[in-house]
């Protein structure tokens, strides 16, 4: 018999009840025992839709994020959170966030916020995670309480439960050291610590616990690689089975390391290495379980599920017992029901499969492997039926949009003239001081506003009346940056839901879901648009509403964009044809909006990329190809414009160090960067390499409720200065400021503008 069972679950809810839990709490309008119950309640609730599983996954379960989970699992807390005397999950908020409950710190009595952890991308995904933070002097501690709490509940609801943990090797990988020791010396301190753990799950009678490795899939040097063989082999007389989790990519040349490691079973990515599979069986000592990803946990569409039996029939019957079956990585990255979307265009809807889904596809696999594809006959005819009429429809395929991209030349990638003339040009025009100022596109999206959009959609407000509602929250956002005295404004991105969800639903080829939401970070949760088919752009989507904020301020105006590869890798793709055909799709459409938008007067246009970097293949040796369709899918974009025109991009949240030559290729005229997190340490690399545009780096760290000071502002500003010429540097925030309250952004931008002020005097 075929084992089945799954590496994570959407921890969010169907409705987002997590999402909306945490926010009341952290505004002090519910307490902490309401929030954990919550929590359990969501718990049992997943559980219960995996129970036809072997084994389900427990302590997947987090109320911000699964690393940060691990950091407190182990007792690796920053110092700066080290002296809180509240409730645990308070310091918890404070590492994610800076600061938790309203009033949580001085009833701790604490003096207020700290810094928030460092945040970024797990792995290629549009997951964040809070970075685990290390020095020389880390020691390890283990607090095994929340784990051991969610494996009781599980075993009160009958639950087979098998307890995910991220394994240690992959959990220093993807921290960072705070000084200049060398992260992977603490592996010898930490794995005391895990062998504590497994002990402690061993005690509760678990047999099989997940521990997660997916820096397998990277390119590891010897020194990591050596750390695999001394980490498992220092595990390997644990009382429970380990089943290590590859995902995210192929193993290549780490394939011979795993397969060999000292573990009861091995989890590989079948959608991303399937061609592993047959090297794998060979490797794969007789005693070991191979647990194969056959379901795509990372996109929405169905499983071709007659395929799959056509390859996976032969090795059950070589495994038999030793088979499992599971999706290819967590479920964390796609929505929870398709069964909730009952406006989704029905044929279309036909193609998808959200988690719930991919499971049912999971235990239909199982049964065709355990007593045939007869017992299952009616579910495999009906799964065909929807894979031939996807590949057949003609709301895929779109032969002019084909003829446009077959047209492409690499004269539509090329400004008029070099950046040196172009910033002549454009500072004769838009006569900035120094040190400008500047937001990245979005203020706050207020209860008045989320009001006035759901009240145009259920129809109770009418197209005019929408109309007028987002004009006046334009008014007040244009008013409150004149009022700050920032130099160039921004519309503040009323009328926007999300900055790929807006563009996609003005773009032929796309469809929506009502609940198809994910986590990106915390509470902060995205619904993928589905590319399902050729895009392009009926009409002009954003000129409207920036020529009326344009017209209430005689300070230049930016026109706001989504590029195609942030818009790309941010939706849920087709995959039925090379991603960097649907970015050159992409590219053409937000081109014309740039057009448009320069034939309105518009002199400054920002195109964010915030996903370049997350598109990044894993392995090092295949990013050259990608970034040379993405690059060039941005330029295509951008360079239409006059050299007047001052285009900018923006980027978040990654490491863009390895890949700031490729930044450099877009040719933007200012580009804006996350560094406030990191201290500016994103702009080290700009010791060695001399970046030739205008750069502004985020001072303002918007993901935390914490007011930056103006004397920390210049600090800030002062580092970057060391590295890039004053003439070239913007003041500005990291990142849209559509998730703070205006209480917290103006007392914000007002130290900001006040910060650049400073500088200019002090020049």
């Amino acid at each position: 018999m075929v084992t089945t069972h799954n590496l994570g679950f959407p921890r969010i809810g169907a409705k987002r009840e997590l999402k909306f839990a945490l926010e009341s709490y952290w505004k002090g309008q519910s307490s902490s025992d309401e929030l954990k119950a919550l929590g359990a309640q969501l718990r049992q609730r997943h559980w219960q839709n995996q129970s036809h599983l072997d084994l389900v996954p427990v302590g997947d379960f987090a109320f911000y994020d699964q690393v940060l989970d691990m950091s407190f699992t182990l007792g690796n807390l920053p110092e700066r959170v080290r002296g809180f005397h509240g409730d645990q999950l308070d310091n918890y908020f404070r590492v994610a966030r800076g600061r938790s409950a309203v009033g949580a710190e001085e009833h701790a009595g604490c003096c207020g916020g700290v810094s928030a952890g460092e945040m970024t991308k797990w792995f290629d995904t549009n997951y964040h995670y809070i970075v685990p933070e290390f020095t020389a002097a880390t020691e390890f501690k283990l607090d095994a309480s929340r784990l051991l709490e969610q494996l009781n509940e599980a075993k009160v609801q009958g639950i087979n439960a098998k307890p995910v943990i991220i394994g240690p090797v992959t959990y220093l990988w993807v921290g960072k050291a705070k000084d200049d020791s060398n992260k992977l010396a603490l592996l010898e301190r930490l794995l005391p610590v895990y062998v504590e753990l497994l002990d402690q799950l061993a005690t509760q009678g678990v047999e099989w616990v997940q521990i997660d490795e997916p820096v397998l899939v990277t390119e590891l040097d010897a020194d990591w690689q050596h750390a695999f063989n001394l980490a498992y082999h220092h595990l390997k007389t644990s009382r429970v089975k380990l089943l290590l989790a590859t995902y995210f990519g192929p193993l290549q040349e780490n394939l011979y390391l795993a397969s060999n490691l000292p573990v009861a079973g091995l989890h590989l990515d079948a959608i991303n290495a399937r061609d592993e599979i047959p090297s794998l069986l060979n490797l794969l000592p007789s005693h070991k379980v191979l647990s194969l990803g056959v379901i795509n946990g990372r996109n929405i569409w169905k499983t071709d599920l007659g395929a799959v039996l056509n390859w996976l029939e032969p090795i059950a019957e070589r495994l038999g017992e030793r088979l499992w079956i599971a999706p290819s990585c967590s479920l964390l990255h796609v929505p929870v029901d398709l069964v909730s979307e009952q406006k989704l265009d029905s044929e279309i809807k036909s193609w998808l499969a959200f988690a719930l889904q991919k499971l049912d596809e999971l235990k239909v696999l199982a049964t065709a492997l355990d007593k045939g594809r007869d017992t299952v006959k009616v579910e495999l005819a009906a799964n065909q039926v929807a894979i031939a009429a996807r590949s057949a429809s003609p709301l895929v395929n779109n032969p002019a949009v084909k003829a446009a991209i077959a047209s492409i030349n690499p004269a539509l990638g090329q400004r008029k003239s070099p950046y040196p003339a172009r910033a002549r040009k454009q500072a004769a025009l838009l006569n900035l001081p120094a040190y400008p100022t500047t937001t990245i596109g979005s203020f706050p999206q207020t209860a008045e506003i989320r009001q006035a959009r759901s009240q145009f959609k259920s129809g109770e407000l009418d197209e005019v009346g929408y109309k007028v509602a987002m004009q006046a929250e334009i008014t007040r956002s244009v008013r409150e940056q004149e009022a700050l005295g920032l130099d160039v404004l921004v519309h503040g991105e009323a009328e926007r839901n999300d900055m790929v969800e807006y563009f996609g639903e003005q773009l032929d080829g796309y469809a929506f879901s009502q609940f198809g939401w994910v986590q990106s970070y915390g509470s902060r949760c995205v619904k993928p648009p589905i590319l399902f088919g050729d895009i392009s752009r009926p009409k002009a989507m954003t000129v409207e509403w920036i020529k009326y904020a344009q017209s209430l301020t005689s300070k230049p105006m930016k026109g706001m964009l989504t590029g195609p590869v942030t818009i790309l890798n941010w939706s849920f793709v087709r995959d039925d044809q090379p991603r960097s055909v649907s970015c050159y799709q992409l590219a053409l459409a937000i081109r014309e909006e740039v057009l448009d938008l320069e034939k309105a007067g518009v002199k400054v246009i920002q195109i964010d990329e915030a996903a370049l970097r997350e598109g990044l293949p894993l392995r090092k040796s295949q990013w050259k190809q990608y970034l040379d369709w993405a690059v060039e899918s941005f330029r295509i974009t951008a360079n239409g414009v006059a050299d007047e025109t001052q285009i900018h991009t923006h980027m978040c949240y990654s490491e863009f160090n390895d890949i700031i030559a490729s930044i450099a290729d877009m040719d933007a005229d200012v580009i804006t960067i996350e560094t406030s997190r990191s201290d500016m340490e994103l702009l080290d690399v700009f010791d060695d390499f001399k970046y030739p545009n205008e750069i502004g780096p985020g001072v303002y760290d918007i993901h935390s409720p914490n007011i930056p000071t103006q004397e920390h502002i210049v600090q800030l500003m002062k580092k970057a200065a060391e590295r890039i010429p004053v003439e070239r540097l913007w003041v500005n925030p990291d990142c849209g400021l559509k998730t703070r309250q205006w209480a917290e952004v103006i007392p914000a931008l007002t130290n900001m503008v006040a910060a650049a002020k400073a500088l200019r005097a002090s020049a």
